[in-house]
């Protein structure tokens, strides 16, 4: 199966045996409101420490509080480490930990057999196994017997470890995920002292609630320590890494350092209008931190509004930047083509969700695209490019920006709520080798008679004068009603109109983007596998496992899907077989059989979950080997 692996050596110890690993993949697994996501990231950042190799997945209910104990209500935290390269938060969990029946149910089917599953058995009562449909405790009928049950009073043991404290029962049982956390990073040698750095920043205004988070991370590590149902503990040694300095990051939070880079290397303004909407909001939280490089974030009245005072900036010489999701893209649409007429710089995130309509708001899917490429009225073409990993959208963001500026347009950049959420180490890069984004202002008259001509192209790239409001002698029109060549006048020749059509888009298609790279190490693959935005992962780790059997093919991944890259066509034409994962009904695949004449296969998925790697394993086995 795709990443997996086992034990390779032992090691004893003076206390418990000692077993190394090369990976794990362990799942916090609890209601909306018992701190999976914080004990994940927790999980997830001691681990960073120790230099391994990660990718999370978390995944949690739309509702800020679901109904407590149900199906619905429950909230998990995934992460993959190893000693090596990985490129997925892995398929199956080596260990469960399930905070109520209702996490244990939900959870089990993604179990192999002999998973770990330790499961907090104060919440085990008839009521709580009644509202997910239970008639007997699963852990009394024998149906985990082909798993490691781990039975543990999670709750309880808090509560007790707490008694000293005199802290609120309450608040006592909340601090059970701290224990589990303890728990864990005794069984996989995490280090703690960032997290007990972390409590005591998060509740440094009470005292007692730090005293009691960091009593309870210390009773689930003391826990493990002298259990006799815990022998053995584990490590997984670092992974082998480029030399530098690294941060584990989300791919919300590396877009928006991305966007403050871009800001920096072209030496404009940062504006952002945004309007709360998951999974997008988390980029509006982060830049607003960052006001210090001149970043302006603003959180308009609705989304409309949002993008209308980003193209306004961009009117005003700033880097308008607009943030969003699929929902919110449709609502955008008038002002997108209005900067595409305007033909002004405008970068227009979109973090997409399952839809339509509202849909599953906190579920991952790319079903955007189509919006994205033709979703305006009129022939609005833009620019489209999609990060194919959370720290990718740092690169994304900047090479949104290069194009923005360099060309006069709007570019969709298409993230999902797997990239955006998910997170992996990331590589500071050399800000000095960044870029270089600056622009150039048009200062003075650029016609004849001293006259300005708005629409005057640069012949390269076809950008029109970018002219600041307020330059003394370049005063010109601005608006929707379509504009001469040259004179920017408003017109409503035909011939003029077929000309700036067709100019429009032949400046998106003078965009100067990279050639696909194709990973075929033995140069004798037929079948290639065309991926694009965050199925990267998943299709690397398939392609990776079929080598690893002897099986050839081929990958090749687009970051950039409006304009195409140039060599796409040659390399498509080279393979007896192409296949095209998305999380869609094949939108990409329409997209190369019409432009291209090829018969490309899709493969598509929309659960609101990512491909597993053993999925597309199996599916493009059968290809390679029945054609």
């Amino acid at each position: 199966m795709a990443e997996q692996s086992e034990v390779t050596s032992e090691i004893d110890t003076a206390t418990k045996r000692v077993e190394r690993l090369d990976r794990v993949v362990i799942r916090f697994a609890g209601d909306s409101g018992d701190g999976m996501q914080l004990t994940g990231d927790r999980f997830t950042s001691e681990t960073a420490q120790l230099g391994n190799d990660i990718s999370t997945l978390p995944n949690f209910p739309a509702e800020i509080r679901a109904p407590a104990g149900t199906l619905p209500g429950v909230s998990s935290f995934q992460v993959h480490f190893a000693d090596y390269d990985i490129l997925t938060p892995g398929d199956a969990p080596n260990v469960l930990v399930a905070m109520n029946p209702a996490a244990l149910k939900a959870n089990l089917s993604d179990l192999p057999a002999g998973a770990d599953i330790i499961v907090n058995t104060d919440e085990f009562t008839k009521r709580n196994l009644a509202k997910v449909g239970y008639a007997v405790s699963p852990l009394d009928d024998g149906s985990l017997d082909g798993y490691a049950v781990h039975p543990v009073g999670l709750t309880s043991m808090t509560v007790g470890a707490l008694a000293e404290l005199n802290v609120p029962k309450k608040d006592a049982e909340r601090a059970k995920n701290m224990f589990a956390l303890g728990l864990l990073s005794w069984m996989y040698s995490r280090p703690y002292s960032s997290t007990l750095r972390f409590l005591e920043r998060k509740f440094a205004k009470r005292p007692d609630l730090v005293a009691a988070n960091i009593a309870a991370f210390r009773a689930g590590w003391n826990f493990g320590e002298t259990t006799e149902d815990f022998s053995v503990r584990y490590e997984v040694k670092p992974a082998r890494m480029v030399p530098g300095t690294y941060r584990n990051i989300t791919g919300n939070a590396a877009l928006a350092l991305g966007l403050v880079a871009a800001s920096v290397r072209s030496k404009l303004p940062l504006f952002l209008g945004a309007y709360p909407i998951t999974p997008a909001s988390d980029i509006l939280h982060e830049l607003s931190k960052h006001k210090r490089f001149g970043i302006t974030t603003m959180q308009a009245e609705d989304e409309i509004a949002a993008v209308g005072a980003a193209l306004g900036a961009s009117y005003g010489g700033a880097l308008g930047v607009t943030t969003t999701s699929g929902p919110g893209v449709a609502l955008k649409g008038e002002t997108i083509s209005l900067a595409i007429a305007l033909e002004l710089p405008l970068v227009i995130v979109d973090v997409q969700r399952a839809g339509p309509s509202t849909g599953m708001p906190t579920k991952t899917e790319q079903a955007d695209l189509n919006m994205a490429l033709y979703g305006r009225h009129g022939e609005a073409p833009l620019a489209v490019i999609a990060p194919k990993s959370p720290s990718d959208c740092f690169h994304a963001a900047l090479e949104a920006a290069r194009i923005a500026l360099t060309y006069r347009t709007p570019v969709i950049l298409l993230s999902d709520n797997y990239v955006a959420n998910g997170s992996e180490p990331w590589l500071l890069p050399d800000v000095a080798e960044l870029p270089d984004l600056s622009v150039e202002f048009a200062t003075e008259p650029n016609g004849e008679d001293g006259k300005f001509l708005p629409y005057l192209r640069d012949p390269e790239t076809l950008a029109r004068p970018w002219a600041v409001p307020g330059t003394a002698g370049l005063e010109h029109r601005i608006g929707g009603l379509e504009k001469a060549d040259r004179t920017g006048d408003i017109s409503y020749d035909p011939a003029n109109h077929d000309f700036m059509v067709r100019t429009r888009a032949a400046r998106i298609e003078a965009i100067e983007v990279p050639d696909v790279a194709v990973e075929d190490p033995d140069d004798n693959a037929r079948v290639l596998v065309l991926g694009w935005g965050s199925t990267y992962g998943p299709i690397g780790a398939a392609c990776r496992a079929l080598r690893h059997r002897g099986l050839p093919i081929a990958q090749a991944h687009l970051r950039h899907l409006s304009p195409l890259p140039a060599n796409l066509g040659t390399v498509l034409k080279s393979y007896d077989k192409v296949v095209i994962p998305e999380m869609n009904l094949g939108q990409l695949a329409h997209v190369i059989r019409a432009r291209y004449l090829v018969d490309a296969v899709p493969f598509n998925q929309v659960s609101g979950l990512p491909f597993t790697a053993a999925t597309l394993e199996h599916m493009l086995e059968d290809v390679v080997k029945n054609g």
